[in-house]
């Protein structure tokens, strides 16, 4: 998978091994997201917010779903780059220095094709425990 510098995106060779399976992955700097293609045509812009505050790292996801930590007062942050993680994953390192997520192409899939329901569940999330977006 060749990353390209110039212009912050990866693209990718298709493997059996994943029922969806990315095409491109873009960073796009300026809006604060990851542009995602996958060979079935869907694509999806991912915000870095939504992307932090929904880490696969142990660190919010904890070991079960009664662990899962609210991520609070993320509403600027940035990924700083994406790095490759073996055929199956990448890594995002965001400028709040968290990195330890390592986000599946079925991840990524499901946080695009479900981020709606999932951003609604996140605000709720907030507002019931008395915390804001803001840091």
């Amino acid at each position: 998978m060749p990353f390209n510098e110039a212009t912050s995106n990866f693209v990718m060779q298709s493997d059996t091994n994943s029922k969806h399976w990315p095409v491109e992955i873009r960073l796009n700097k300026n809006k604060r997201q990851i542009d995602i293609e996958f060979e079935d045509g869907n694509k999806f812009s991912l915000s870095a917010e939504l992307l932090r505050v929904e880490s696969p790292s142990a660190e919010v996801r904890g070991h079960n779903p009664s662990e899962k930590k609210i991520v609070a007062g993320r509403k600027h942050v940035a990924v700083m780059n994406i790095e490759k993680v073996g055929r199956y994953a990448i890594r995002i390192h965001f400028d709040d220095l968290h990195n330890t997520g390592i986000y599946t192409w079925e991840n990524l899939y499901r946080l695009g094709r479900d981020q709606a329901a999932i951003w609604q569940d996140y605000l709720q999330s907030l507002k019931e425990n008395g915390l804001s977006r803001s840091p």
